[in-house]
């Protein structure tokens, strides 16, 4: 058996789709929320099973990986985010690359010699990599109606990942990676399918309520913003995160939302111009981790607010 493990957020859906139009395979799909990265322990694998892991870290996951190697299972691992010690292992097969300017949709673009290339430029915008979408897309010669059309998937695709839970979101991740599967050309998905119409008008209601949200605490140098326990913030803290570093893009900005059980869930954006710290800020709290342009802490306790604002000032501090 085949088993594909994936982000549920653009990257991770675009890395998979592409991989899977050029190497195409019935699998067992395991994938959530986008801030369920410990996604290993879930796959029941034995020997001669193959697992494909995509933009989810190997620090979050190394004992279930540890454990399916020493099963004799084949991994291949694509990846953006800071690894940590990676295993040696002849099963082992890692792809990673974590400069701040790549994503994984982009990783496995390089793989496949761009193949499926719009596919990876709309998941580079979906994960605020705007330049690197646009220097990807060059060799395509689109016209800038068609760029504007990829982004805008690529930020729906990223919108539907962020919630608490499965709940929050509009479609599962694995459902709609297996309705996007059935394009190949992004712009039919963009123009017939009826759960990017869901998504694109979702996102704008969302968005409207997000920039009604005054910021918590507004420097030159960085914003940090409250949001409050209601889905709707849960779905858009990613995508307004990202849309205020591309507004703003000499500022840092974090944004922190109540979770329905009692602590904080925070997205945080290096600035654009200087796209470092955002891992290493987030790894100062448990549960914290991501890359240098962006990171997050799945569980920051309500008393740690004015901790992490210090500890995000200390890290830009203008």
């Amino acid at each position: 058996m085949i088993f594909d493990v994936f982000n549920g957020d653009a990257d991770g859906i675009c890395a998979l789709h592409q991989l899977r139009l050029a190497e195409p395979a019935e699998s067992a799909l395991v994938t959530g929320v986008k801030r369920d990265i410990g996604l290993l322990k879930r796959v029941a694998a034995e020997a001669k099973d193959s697992v494909t892991a995509l933009d989810i870290t190997v620090e979050k996951n190394l004992a279930a990986l540890q454990s399916l190697l020493a099963k004799g299972i084949k991994v291949r691992w694509f990846d953006h985010h800071n690894p940590g010690e990676l295993p040696v292992h002849p099963d082992f097969d890692s792809h990673i690359d974590t400069s701040a300017d790549v994503c994984t949709s982009l990783i496995v673009d390089r793989f496949l010699g761009g193949r499926y290339r719009a596919w990876a430029v709309a998941a580079a915008f979906g994960d605020n990599l705007h330049e690197s979408a646009r220097l990807a897309a060059e060799p395509l010669q689109l016209d800038s109606t068609q760029l504007a059309a990829l982004q805008e998937l690529g930020e729906c695709l990223n919108y539907n990942a962020y919630g608490d839970s499965v709940d929050d979101l509009y479609f599962h991740p694995a459902e709609l990676y297996r309705c996007l599967h059935d394009y190949v050309d992004p712009f039919v998905f963009i123009a017939e399918a009826p759960e990017f119409a869901v998504l694109k008008a979702g996102y704008a209601q969302d968005m409207q309520l997000a920039e009604e949200t005054r910021p918590y605490v507004v420097r030159a140098s960085g914003a940090v913003l409250v949001l409050p326990d209601a889905a709707w913030a849960r779905r858009v803290s990613g995508v307004y995160a990202n849309a205020l570093a591309t507004a703003h893009p000499d500022r840092a900005h974090a944004l922190v939302t109540r979770s329905p059980k009692g602590y904080y869930v925070v997205s945080v954006r290096a600035p654009v111009n200087n796209r470092v710290g955002a891992d290493t800020l987030c790894m100062r709290f448990d549960g914290g981790g991501g890359r240098k342009a962006a990171g997050g802490i799945n569980n920051l306790p309500e008393a740690q607010l004015d901790a992490f604002v210090q500890a995000f000032y200390e890290t830009y501090p203008g």
